[in-house]
């Protein structure tokens, strides 16, 4: 038997799961931190991925629950595509990653595990990433625990 070890996870098994959309954020910061939320602008936000690909894997949101490309308004559309530009950057400064994945799955059957709340993707990658386990067993390895890379990132807002 293959045993791959995840303790951080238990919270998520035990834990209350939510009744509404995890991209909805309320107006306060009181949550933030606990929701792993690295910057709020005027219209989006920039979010960790709870159960990322990679070490650093971001997400770009605008605060309307909207689902489709064509539901942003301009104001939108032009702050996000900002955040992604400086979410690149930062992940390039403080990962030294050689090149980012940024992505938009647009609905469940483009792979959208919420598709109902628009979000972009924007994952750091190495060449040589995927080591061994992933080739051999299908699965990655984050090699920094979420918590020291929210707090790592959050300096860079």
């Amino acid at each position: 038997m293959k045993q791959l070890w995840a303790p951080w996870r238990i919270e998520y098994i035990l834990g209350p799961k939510p009744d509404a959309c995890v991209f909805c954020l309320p107006e306060g910061r009181d949550e933030d931190e606990e929701r792993l939320v690295l910057h709020r602008g005027k219209r989006a936000f920039v979010i960790m991925n709870r159960y990322p690909y990679n070490n650093g894997h971001l997400l770009v949101c605008p605060f309307r629950h909207v689902s489709e490309l064509t539901d942003l308004e301009s104001a939108e559309s032009h702050e996000i595509m900002d955040l992604v530009q400086r979410c690149s950057g930062i992940l390039k400064q403080h990962f030294n990653c050689e090149g980012i994945n940024v992505g938009l799955n647009l609905g469940k059957a483009a792979g959208a595990g919420i598709g109902e709340h628009l979000h972009f993707h924007l994952v750091p990658r190495w060449n040589g990433d995927s080591s061994f386990i992933a080739v051999m067993d299908d699965v990655r390895t984050v090699p920094q625990h979420i918590r020291e890379t929210y707090a790592a990132l959050r300096a860079c807002f």
